[in-house]
């Protein structure tokens, strides 16, 4: 090996290594490479080579620091030059068009990695080959990029971010020329294309010529203007919030939200929120919490709830890391803290949407060419919603990818797309941005609680209210921990050959009665008469959803990014049953049955989600 380094004794391991130290330019990680060979350290090399970062329809997202299996400078510099010979083969106006760069706050300093330098590196490489590159010179929230790629009419995005994940992680997340995040096949077809362009390109690496080229554009000051009066289209309510006197606390948790909510409440003359001052600047370290994921609830607010407190605030608002999602939280009449699901904001949301839009159509025709969508595994309380006002409800796969990429479907055939939501806290509540988006969600929350005071009611209140009109959804989410795939494996096919019968799904659960299974692994689903589903199915990841005849709905899935086995529950009761405690117990119950009669934990070894 070059350097006088020594042979591990692995041929494709030394290979992989050998190619990186030719490539790599990064002393940092050179030199974490050279010193691991030289200790003879096999364990680390293997965990750093033995395979390629995978490239999904998210892109990429993994630890940094040295080798093909982290985020770093080399894997950064191999990745944009497969998407970008993917562009040109894609686009015959690429060189007109171009395309924007995002960037949160992340840094590793042990292999110098940084969100800021990868989103640079990445613009180097666009550069290089007469693309304009719209680099943003500061941290943006997620939405900024795929706003920005709308606004501009440009071919693709790309932002540099891990969003809620733990620190020493870094992302790579992809938008094409629609404003939605890629989907299927051009996940492959990048992956692919960087297989074949793994050695840097002579320019690649020369930051510091692209960011003096003409072709290097900044979109922030303009992205920041057009983008805060896009979000004014769902400012319905100017004189409430001037006079409004409801005490709002907002955490940015050490992400890059602060100064963008700050903003979006100024654009709606809302009082500013008070910023728990202790997270409101970016700082990759995360100091103050163990993970910086809002949907982690109370662990993650214990400051904000302490403000709110000093200042009389009822409300807190918190944004993820990279503020394309929103956890609210609310004081309620006993002095405890209620953090609100994704799927009650969800309810809330919708609710404010469709009130607002009411209140500005009195044409009744209108409201049939209303769409609003939600993710399979999140809360049917839309669906309730649709079927009594008349607009259309759709459910999508899992993420903001099927959901961005439908609402532009819809759009372009002319429909209005008022809302769109996943129980993972995310929001698109304002359709000049196709993917979830907390900041423009904060806002509009923000007018729907000072809205709210004006009546007397609290977000609680509410969303009874919801529930009385429209039926109870109460839902119960969660998951187990499985790092076996065999044991995966073995779960999900026992559930297709119940009772050591082939394709026979089960019929009950305990003392509950199954009435309907999809299967959008194998594509089964016993509600169609062709027995055919029909949501995209995807035999590379596990999800069965179960129907019961007490109107409960559970679906089991994998997790694309952990390894995590998750479960999402619901029972729907149908408006005028209130009973409230009944329901609960019952869904309690049914939660239970599906842990024991189709997790079966003990036998399967499951680790239940940490407390």
């Amino acid at each position: 090996m070059e350097d006088g380094l020594k042979p591990t004794g692995d041929t494709k391991l030394d290979q992989a290594i050998r190619q990186w130290l030719q490539y790599d330019r990064n002393p940092k990680t050179k030199s974490l490479v050279q010193d691991m060979v030289k200790d003879g350290s096999m364990e680390a090399l293997k965990k750093c080579f033995s395979s390629r970062m995978e490239f999904g329809t998210a892109g990429l997202r993994a630890a940094m620091g040295p080798g093909i299996s982290c985020m770093n400078d080399l894997t950064i510099i191999q990745t944009t030059q497969g998407f970008c010979r993917y562009l040109e083969q894609s686009f015959g106006n690429l060189k007109e068009r171009g395309v924007v760069i995002g960037y949160d706050a992340r840094a590793h300093p042990t292999s110098g990695g940084s969100s800021k330098r990868f989103a640079s590196l990445a613009a180097a490489v666009f550069i290089s080959r007469g693309v304009p590159a719209h680099l943003f010179s500061e941290i943006t929230p997620t939405p900024f990029v795929p706003f920005t790629v709308s606004h501009l009419g440009l071919c693709a995005g790309i932002m540099v971010t891990a969003s809620h994940n733990p620190k020493q992680d870094n992302g790579y997340k992809v938008y094409w020329e629609n404003g939605a995040q890629i989907v299927s096949p051009h996940d492959s077809g990048i992956s692919k294309a960087i297989e074949e362009n793994l050695e840097p390109w002579p320019a690649s690496w020369n930051t510091e010529e692209a960011l003096k080229a003409a072709l290097l554009k900044d979109p922030f000051l303009d992205v920041n203007t057009q983008y805060f009066q896009a979000i004014q289209k769902h400012c319905h309510h100017r004189e409430i919030n001037k006079k409004s006197e409801v005490k709002i606390v907002h955490t940015s948790v050490h992400g890059v939200g602060h100064t963008f909510v700050q903003s979006a409440f100024k654009a709606f003359d809302l009082h500013p929120p008070y910023p728990v001052e202790e997270q409101k600047d970016p700082d990759p370290e995360f100091p103050t919490v163990k993970y910086p994921n809002p949907e982690e609830g109370k662990g993650v607010l214990t400051l904000s709830f302490a403000l709110a407190e000093r200042e009389g605030a009822s409300v807190v608002l918190a944004n993820d890391p990279d503020a394309d999602r929103l956890a609210i939280a609310e004081k309620q009449e006993s002095g405890q803290w209620r953090v609100f699901s994704g799927n009650e904001l969800g309810a809330l949301l919708g609710w404010w949407m469709f009130h607002c839009w009411s209140e500005q159509n009195s044409d009744a025709a209108a409201v049939k060419n209303l769409y609003m969508l939600a993710s399979t595994v999140s809360s049917k309380i839309l669906r309730a919603v649709a079927l009594k006002e008349g607009f259309h409800f759709e459910e999508t796969l899992t993420g903001f990818k099927w959901m961005g990429n439908r609402a532009k479907d819809l759009l372009d055939q002319g429909k209005s797309v008022l809302f769109a939501f996943e129980e993972a806290i995310g929001y698109m509540c304002c359709n000049s941005v196709l993917d979830k988006d907390g900041v423009s969600a904060a806002a509009i929350a923000g007018e729907m609680i000072s809205y709210l005071a004006t009546k007397n009611k609290s977000l609680s209140q509410q969303l009874t209210t919801i529930f009385e009109e429209y039926g109870y959804h109460i839902s119960k989410n969660s998951y187990f921990i499985c790092h076996d795939q065999e044991v995966i494996r073995s779960l999900f096919e026992r559930l297709r050959n119940f009772g050591g019968k082939k394709d026979a799904y089960p019929s009950e659960c305990g003392r509950f009665s199954v009435s309907a299974v999809r299967d959008l692994t194998t594509g089964y689903d016993s509600n169609q008469p062709d027995k055919k589903a029909i949501l995209p199915t995807s035999s590379s990841s596990q999800m069965i959803t179960f129907t019961f005849a007490n109107g409960g709905v559970a679906t089991m899935r994998t997790s694309g990014t952990e390894p995590k086995i998750k479960y999402y529950t619901e029972l729907c009761a149908a408006p005028g049953n209130s009973d409230v405690t009944h329901l609960k117990k019952e869904l309690d119950d049914l939660v239970d049955a599906i842990v024991e009669n189709f997790f079966e934990p003990v036998k399967n070894k499951l680790q239940p989600k940490p407390e």
